[in-house]
């Protein structure tokens, strides 16, 4: 399942790029893109989720998903900065593709 997993989070981790290269450009990021990030962030944690429920999870994986869950905190903080017509701090949002990039290569880290 962890490569399903590192799939969801790869392809979301794509429209990221494109968000976080809008924003540090000063421009506002497509909605429809990052509604599709946000959900695909959101597969990827649901799947872990389920992964850890199954018990017997490498400490790997429960270190990645916190690392993602805590980037998804950051997700939402910025979606406000959107939802208020305003852009967010370009530090903010280099600190949450860091912190998303360091939980994905927790967890790549498992089939490498």
């Amino acid at each position: 399942m962890i490569d399903y997993v590192l799939l969801v989070f790869a392809i979301g981790a794509l429209g990221g790029l494109v968000l976080a290269a809008h924003v540090l450009r000063g421009k506002f990021a497509p909605w429809a893109l990052s509604l599709l990030h946000a959900l695909l962030g959101a597969i990827g944690l649901v799947m872990l989720i389920l992964m850890l429920a199954q018990g017997d999870t490498p400490q790997r994986v429960v270190i990645g998903f916190v690392l993602l869950l805590i980037a998804a905190l950051g997700g939402f903080f910025l979606a406000s900065f959107h939802l208020r017509k305003q852009l967010p701090p370009k530090a903010v949002v280099v600190v949450h593709a860091s912190v998303a990039v360091i939980g994905f290569l927790t967890l790549l880290s498992m089939v490498l």
